[in-house]
């Protein structure tokens, strides 16, 4: 029986459904967002959710102008340190924690307590590129895996020609730009690569670009990437799609056709998507995603973003700010505004299971 992210989601609706109308219809403004809490909280991590934090930042403070919430975009690893440290109450991640962080310890949690993991931001990951006279790239992950290896070296290369009939390619030289900081898109996209083109990408998916791959050049988070694009010639990187700007972007090869990036896309890959082997679906929304899939629709190359937090936290000051301001990111009002920075929106059903397992923080 195939389980799906969507299946699973289903059971937890009316019960998700009961804690909001009980913990939160008499505590919310017009808008759908929670209204006079007070209090600070910090959170540090992805880069790819900075966009998106700040909008939800600034409706969440203007109904709630007693409380400040910060978000440092450092990075998805730089995230999870900083939580497990105890310099953040919570942890933005473009992956899920990894087994041994699991096993670690998490300063602001209760001793012997684990972390809740839920979805906040889906997003397209684009493939970006800054040719002179090349408007429109066709690209398969052999080809994409190729040219981030080093094996694939100028514009007009027999493989990027093939995919591309009737383009006229430069010999241009190829700088193939990739993350310099340990980042959770880099995870997506490698994870992407040994997945979807095992045979020309014989790395594992990890946050840390490969270190004995030598060419191209790195450029440390989501700015940075873009910066560095746009600022090359013949330079092609990995960005979050709400992050492009006037780059272009490639069409990656889904089945038989080339798709480009899109929140729909996004989407429709998230909800295929099947839970991670060995999580608590009741805490956890770590999904494993169909790096191969060829169904129509779905755009493979995404990363998913999470919220990590404390299931009980040591101390309780500010544990109403924090369901709160988490309960409102992942609530229809705060995906609508995800949806305006580019992010693709969680369906009401998986809305319904991050908010149940924030309902139940301590």
């Amino acid at each position: 029986m195939k389980i799906t992210r969507t299946g699973l989601a289903v059971a937890a609706v009316a019960a998700a459904s009961a804690l909001v109308l009980s913990g939160c219809a008499a505590n919310e403004n017009g808008g759908g967002v929670p209204s006079n809490l007070s209090g600070s909280i910090a959170g540090v991590g992805s880069s790819a959710q900075g966009a998106a934090q700040e909008a939800w930042i600034a409706a969440f403070q203007t109904s709630n102008p007693k409380a400040t919430i910060t978000y440092d975009p450092q990075g998805s690893g730089a995230g999870v340190t900083a939580f497990m440290d105890g310099g953040a109450l919570f942890a933005g991640s473009d992956s899920p924690l990894k087994d041994e962080e699991l096993a670690g310890t998490f300063a602001a949690c209760v001793p012997d307590t684990m972390p809740f993991e839920v979805v906040d931001y889906i997003s397209a990951i684009a493939v970006v590129y800054n040719v002179d006279g090349v408007d429109s790239l066709n690209l398969d992950a052999a080809t994409i895996a190729n040219i981030f290896a080093g094996k694939i070296t100028t514009w007009n290369d027999p493989a990027i020609a093939a995919l591309n009939a009737g383009v006229t390619l430069p010999a241009t030289a190829i700088t193939a730009v990739h993350r310099g900081d340990e980042s959770g898109t880099t995870k997506n996209f490698t994870e992407y690569l040994s997945k979807a083109a095992s045979d020309a990408w014989t790395w594992k998916a990890d946050k840390v670009w490969p270190a004995d791959i030598t060419v191209g050049e790195a450029a440390d988070k989501t700015s940075g990437m873009s910066d560095t694009v746009t600022g090359g010639v013949g330079t092609i990187g990995y960005i979050d799609l709400s992050k492009a700007g006037k780059l272009g972007v490639a069409n990656v090869k889904v089945g038989e056709k080339f798709v480009a990036p899109s929140a729909d896309g996004a989407a429709a890959s998230y909800a295929a998507s099947k839970p991670l082997d060995g999580r608590d679906v009741k805490t956890s929304m770590a999904v494993s995603v169909d790096r191969k899939s060829t169904d129509a629709g779905t755009y493979p190359l995404i990363l998913v973003s999470y919220i990590i937090g404390c299931q009980q936290y040591a101390d309780a000051a500010n544990v109403e700010l924090i369901k709160g301001y988490l309960g409102y990111i992942v609530s229809a009002a705060g995906q609508a505004v995800s949806a305006g920075v580019g992010g693709a929106p969680m369906t009401a059903d998986n809305s319904a299971v991050a908010t149940a397992i924030i309902a139940a923080v301590k």
